[in-house]
């Protein structure tokens, strides 16, 4: 089987791989902040929560119903700073992909990815990253929203946790990200064979 890519090439195309999924995977996981509210465990992401309030009516008092879900809505989402990082970060975690899947199809076809093609897919995968860790540097800045304060103990505010911490699948998303930065972007420079010149 014909390969485009140099072997620098290929540990970069399994990189990239490796650091879109880790990112990726961060950003769908409702777990990048984790707290409690009425003695039971709550997580947020950027647009999915774990655990919710609801209004129980047979006895008159509120009770966290235990499951993970999407907001109903865009606008659900708890503040202006989340809708922008979920954006924003779900940009980046698309082209990280995109170059990744690219990189991998360079393993199997001859001619896909020049010496050009793989400085142009470093630049994407360095925006990538760059688009990743804006929404990670966003996603403080709502903590001050009611839902948040309520899982935090009403103590938490832009870039203060109070009573809840960051949770996994932040520190995943942006250490995916980071990888992509620093180490595909300058692999990707090395990607590529030479293409052939063809006399004509």
């Amino acid at each position: 089987m014909a390969s485009s890519l140099t072997c620098t090439g290929v540990i970069w195309a399994l990189l990239s791989f490796l650091c879109a999924a880790t990112s990726c995977v961060g950003f769908f996981m409702p777990y990048w902040l984790w707290g409690s509210q009425l003695g039971k465990p709550v997580s947020f992401g950027t647009f999915r929560r774990c655990s919710y309030p609801v209004h129980d009516e047979s006895r008159q008092m509120m009770v966290m119903v235990e499951e993970c879900g999407r907001y109903a809505s865009f606008q659900g989402i708890p503040s202006a700073e989340w809708r922008i990082c979920t954006i924003v970060t779900g940009l980046g975690c698309g082209l990280l992909l995109l170059v990744a899947l690219t990189a991998l199809m360079g393993c199997c076809v001859s001619e896909l990815i020049s010496r050009t093609v793989g400085r142009v897919a470093g630049g994407i995968q360095f925006l990538g990253g760059l688009l990743i860790g804006a929404g990670c540097a966003l996603y403080p800045l709502g903590w001050d929203s009611e839902e948040v304060r309520q899982t935090c103990g009403y103590i938490s505010g832009q870039f203060d946790l109070g009573k809840c911490e960051i949770g996994w699948a932040y520190y995943c998303t942006g250490a995916g990200a980071a990888a992509a930065m620093l180490l595909c972007t300058g692999l990707a420079c090395f990607s590529g064979k030479k293409q052939k010149q063809y006399p004509y």
